[in-house]
């Protein structure tokens, strides 16, 4: 068997139209979306990823004006987006200014966070609090890379067994804990139901599903990595290192759908004549799913 490529550029574009319909509509209100992004670096990841962005906001006729600084200029250049009330979205490409990114992302105005990785919208989303009104009519940010591979396992066929929670019965391994990809990527599939075997360098931990209680719960559970992929329908990696041992064929269930985040592939061709389904990027519907973020702030800010 070898798996199906899900390439994510047609789903990224299915949204896109969604939000350029949503632009335009905006527009015809008086109303001219723009967003600031501020990058550190002339080449490199963040570069790439800058470029990519350009090119994802023209497409729905979203003003986009990327902005060079230097590690100095990185926390002035942001307090002067967030008061200009012709900004409505910020993004960040990091590294930006080294210790001090995780900080950054806190001086970023939550209204203006189409990133979704301010703390205001984490405490939310750890809660389960899914709207930021008590109509519950204006739907809270997600962080744009763990909702676009949301959307993609989705779009791979990933279902739940029951009707008690969309992803009951589903078990996945998240390699990756971070702030950014991983830690938000385990709640929110454990919010919709599934168990999630979260592992990185320091170990592993299980998110339990939301299921008879209002969130998820994380224990401490040792399980290991052979063990936590031969137990996953899903299997995600996000490990930015070429030294990570990649994941192999005969470590993963037949038929199980595979998702590669990393800059560096985690996954070897043998895991690709295993899977079902074969997600190699997540790239394209990233930005998509910032701009649609986008969109909701401005919804928000309207209120």
């Amino acid at each position: 068997m070898t798996a199906t490529v899900l390439d994510p550029s047609p789903v990224a574009a299915s949204f896109r139209d969604e939000v350029r319909e949503d632009v335009e509509r905006l527009r015809a209100e008086g109303r001219t979306l723009r967003v600031v992004g501020l990058l550190g670096q002339d080449d490199g990841p963040a570069a790439t990823y800058a470029r990519f962005a350009r090119r994802g906001f023209d497409d729905v006729g979203i003003e986009f004006d990327l902005r060079h600084v230097t590690p100095d200029e990185a926390e002035a250049a942001v307090a002067a987006a967030n008061v200009d009330a012709d900004v409505d979205g910020i993004f960040l490409y990091y590294p930006l200014a080294g210790r001090d990114d995780r900080w950054l992302r806190e001086l970023v105005d939550p209204r203006k966070d189409i990133e979704g990785m301010h703390s205001f919208w984490s405490r939310l989303l750890y809660e389960n609090e899914r709207f930021v009104d008590s109509g519950r009519t204006l739907r809270a940010i997600l962080p744009c890379t763990p909702l676009a591979i949301l959307k993609l396992l989705n779009r791979a066929g990933m279902r739940g067994t029951s009707g008690n929670a969309p992803l009951e019965g589903v078990t996945a391994c998240v390699i990756n804990r971070s702030e950014v990809v991983g830690r938000p990527l385990a709640a929110m599939l454990a919010n919709d139901g599934a168990r999630v075997h979260s592992l990185d360098i320091s170990g592993a931990v299980t998110y339990e599903p939301a299921i008879g209680r209002h969130t998820h719960e994380v224990r401490s559970s040792g399980i290991d990595r052979a063990a936590a992929l031969a137990d996953a329908d899903v299997v995600i990696s996000a490990v930015p290192s070429r030294d990570f041992e990649l994941i192999r064929g005969d470590e993963i269930r037949a038929g199980a759908i595979c998702v590669d985040v990393a800059e560096f592939t985690n996954f070897a061709e043998s895991a690709k004549e295993r899977a079902g389904v074969f997600v190699p990027r997540v790239g394209p519907l990233t930005v998509a799913m910032a701009a649609r973020n986008l969109i909701r702030l401005a919804h928000i800010t309207q209120k």
